[in-house]
């Protein structure tokens, strides 16, 4: 037996752990467990005072301002789910807008949660405030927006709790000055230091930025200037991967996290026009492409095949021990595979299929399914999958496989939210409802489908 069909036969014996209750489970109590394991996630890890969501569980973190975005929307899924009560819900989502509402703000390098309406990367979980010296963020706080104006769309009954949760949504959103952080170019800037000023990066080419420009045009208070959705789009690369002609980007997550909060099926923008498509097709032919490169594995990793796949951010083998000669793995990295960028070193996060499973469900969902049976509960636990597993690894101890210890709030949001868009268009729904997203995406000239 050669050694790679010896580090085959290891890594299987080290995943098939699964007993035959769990292999034998039907299609929807396999999802509705998934479902609610990572609505969980976001529910029991959220802090007691400030409602901020964990980076991370269960190493001990600070907070991600995205995870808490994506918190916010999990708890509307998990009353249309039957999880918890509105007004469990109702209690929480106030809670959390209170505390970002009255955190310290200002331009000072610490005891601030953000400035000009933005907030930092990551922040304290207990006081809010900047942690170390991370980035006033653009992308992060937009995630964070999109979660509070889902609250604002869904909580739309006359009562104390959710007329507050609306003015306050208001209040945050309003606040949010989109034109100071194009930093007077024609494309948003992804940062800004206290210590140094802007980032030199902008938001440009094709990735998950598309929801800023959609907000900071729709923003009546700061908006972006006219221009800047043509701006975002000229910068866009176009090509064919694996069969797939796209709109290319690597990393899977890029193709998902507007598309979490805005249904693009349908709606076309100048460039899609022009192409004949529109995103929600753009996005079906990336993960396309995504899975294909898995399937051809040209680096010939262990494990892939036509159901587990999916290239995207997530935590790698790289910063744990492993005796691989002359193979060097990535800890946390953005993977990913399309034309002009390819990033893979065996490692698969199941949030690669999960966040497009609206996209292609033909095949994320049978990989979803696949990867629980083959590897149960080796790669799926108290709050659904484990964020990524790597099957080439051999660790110092002779064992094989690796599977990361940690769930990730920004890797447990597409799952849950994209698994619900999927069965209802839920979050899809609410905001068509939100006047600052249709006013956005209007002014970046799409039209027709449900704009109409």
């Amino acid at each position: 037996m050669n050694n790679k069909a010896t580090i085959y036969l290891l890594a299987i014996l080290f995943f098939a752990c699964a007993n035959d209750s769990q292999i034998q489970e039907s299609d929807n109590s396999f999802f509705d467990s998934l479902t609610h394991r990572t609505f969980n996630f976001f529910w029991d890890n959220a802090d007691s005072l400030t409602g901020n969501q964990p980076d991370r569980w269960p190493t001990k973190s600070f907070s991600s301002i995205a995870a808490t975005g994506f918190g916010l929307t999990s708890y509307l899924v998990g009353v249309n789910r039957g999880y918890i009560s509105r007004e469990q819900a109702g209690q929480r989502v106030l809670k959390t807008l209170k505390f970002f509402q009255n955190s310290s703000k200002g331009s000072e390098a610490s005891g601030v949660t953000g400035y000009k309406g933005f907030f930092y990367h990551f922040i304290d979980m207990r006081t809010g405030q900047r942690f170390q010296q991370v980035e006033l963020s653009t992308i992060d706080t937009g995630l964070l927006m999109a979660g509070i104006l889902s609250c604002q769309s869904f909580f739309d009954q006359n009562d104390k709790v959710e007329n507050e949760i609306r003015d306050l949504a208001d209040s945050l959103f309003l606040a949010v000055e989109w034109d100071w952080a194009m930093n007077e170019k024609n494309t948003l800037s992804m940062g800004w230091h206290p210590e140094k000023g802007f980032l030199d990066a902008s938001w440009r080419g094709y990735n998950e930025g598309m929801i800023l420009y959609v907000m900071g045009l729709g923003s009546p208070t700061h908006p972006m200037p006219q221009g800047s959705w043509e701006a975002w789009t000229k910068t866009y690369q176009w090509g064919n991967y694996f069969g797939q002609e796209h709109i290319n980007f690597g990393p899977l997550f890029g193709h998902q996290y507007s598309h979490m909060f805005i249904d693009f099926k349908g709606i076309q923008d100048e460039y899609t026009r022009l192409k004949g498509i529109d995103y929600f097709e753009n996005s079906r032919r990336a993960t396309l492409a995504n899975r294909q490169y898995c399937i051809s594995n040209p680096a010939d990793w262990i494990g892939y095949d036509k159901n587990v796949w999916g290239l995207t951010a997530c935590d790698g083998p790289g910063n744990d021990n492993n005796s691989n000669p002359n193979v060097s793995f990535d800890g946390y990295t953005a993977r990913g595979a399309s034309q002009w960028y390819v990033n893979d070193d065996g490692t698969i996060a199941p949030t690669a299929a999960g966040g497009s499973v609206p996209f292609v469900p033909e095949f994320c969902l049978p990989a979803l399914e696949a990867m629980h049976k083959k590897y149960g509960d080796r790669i799926y636990g108290k709050y659904g999958f484990f964020d990524s597993f790597n099957l080439s690894i051999i660790q110092k101890d002779g064992t094989s496989g690796w599977v990361d210890k940690d769930y990730l709030g920004i890797d447990q949001g597409p799952i849950l939210i994209q698994l619900e868009n999927h069965r209802n268009h839920f979050v899809w729904d609410l905001m068509k409802k939100n006047k600052y997203i249709v006013e956005g995406l209007k002014k970046a000239g799409f039209s027709g489908g449900w704009l109409k």
